[in-house]
């Protein structure tokens, strides 16, 4: 971050009193890490912050310091709107475009007449903000918000032990316990620093992935049984849950998370896809083992995009679709591979 930048946010901080944080749609646990540590360190510091979540986030996730707070957008639109609009400062943290918060927040983003600092580790940034924090060269949007709070916004201040669990919780959720996009020396001195506050890594460890639902065992017992097909002379595979499959094992939001990793735990395998139907389009999440590009192949055959090694998408028709246009789109890759 260039230090004209945070002379910048210093000076809008000066003449702030409040604060609204937006991330994207169906957020994961470095969505609501990095708002909740933006929330909880500014909420200290005096301003009135609100954190506006565009749909229901994870029930596993609600023990996070500050979570009873976040507004849902789906639930009050109406106030969601009115906080964006109303805030002094916004930050756009966890996503690259206005619409990945979703349609009902999109233009509210867009128009909004504050000062906007964007926080984020997806490539190509596609927003307009004062302020551009931005690399994929990080694990995570968490640990961009520690550099910025606590390397560049107030050196040498100390992390309190709120704003560490939430970081501590994106950085662990974005990297899979830090099996990918893990690479970093400088991500470790982040997570060394944290522990130092006195949080509880493994009480941590705890809360985030054995606090699942019954519901979610079952999904998942039955995209690994019944709903895994694997193209091995391809090297990929992809599961698939129908919206019938969600209603009749009582699907709750969060339930699915994770589940597109387990594709890649076959040695066969480089790539793999998980779709979920919803109301009106297929969910399409991608993941990939070591320079295989999901971000490229998401946006040329899904009008997506991510990570290198990890991608989403939505394919609007049915499951048989996406999956006929998902096995066909990798049968072309591989040709011209070759």
């Amino acid at each position: 971050m260039e230090e004209q930048d945070i002379q910048k946010i210093q000076s809008a901080l000066q003449g702030a009193k409040t604060i609204a944080i937006v991330f994207h749609f169906n957020p994961d646990g470095d969505a609501l890490g990095s708002a909740l540590a933006l929330c909880n360190y500014f909420g200290d510091a005096g301003y009135e912050v609100s954190v506006i979540s565009p749909n229901p986030f994870p029930s596993f996730l609600n023990w996070m310091p500050g979570a009873e707070q976040i507004l849902v957008a789906q639930e009050n639109l109406t106030e969601a709107r009115k906080r964006i609009k109303e805030a002094d400062i916004l930050f756009v943290v966890d996503m690259n475009a206005p619409h990945r918060a979703g349609q009902d927040l999109q233009n509210t983003i867009v128009k909004s007449g504050a000062f906007k600092v964007l926080i984020d580790h997806h490539v190509q940034p596609d927003i307009k903000c004062d302020v551009m924090y931005s690399t994929p060269l990080t694990t995570s949007a968490s640990e961009l918000v520690y550099n910025f709070l606590f390397k560049h916004l107030a050196p040498g201040k100390l992390v309190s032990k709120p704003v560490a669990e939430c970081l501590y919780v994106g950085i662990i959720t974005d990297t899979g316990s830090m099996s990918y996009t893990c690479n970093y020396p400088e991500s470790y001195e982040v997570l060394r620093r944290l522990i130092e506050t006195g949080i509880n890594g493994e009480e941590i460890h705890r809360k985030v992935y054995d606090n699942y639902t019954e519901s979610r065992m079952k999904l998942l017992g039955l995209a690994l049984s019944q709903r895994l097909t694997v193209m091995p002379e391809f090297g990929a595979s992809y599961m698939y849950l129908t919206k019938k499959d969600l209603v009749e094992n009582g699907f709750q939001i969060g339930d699915t998370e994770g589940f597109v990793n387990y594709g890649l735990s076959l040695a066969s395998v480089h790539y793999t896809a998980f779709f979920t139907e919803r109301d009106n389009r297929i969910r399409v999440s991608f993941r990939s083992k070591g320079i295989v590009d999901v971000n490229l192949f998401a946006r040329k055959y899904f009008e997506g995009g991510g990570h290198v090694n990890a991608a989403g998408a939505f394919f609007h028709g049915s499951m048989e679709e996406a999956i006929a246009h998902f096995e066909k789109a990798v049968r072309e890759t591989v040709q011209v591979q070759e």
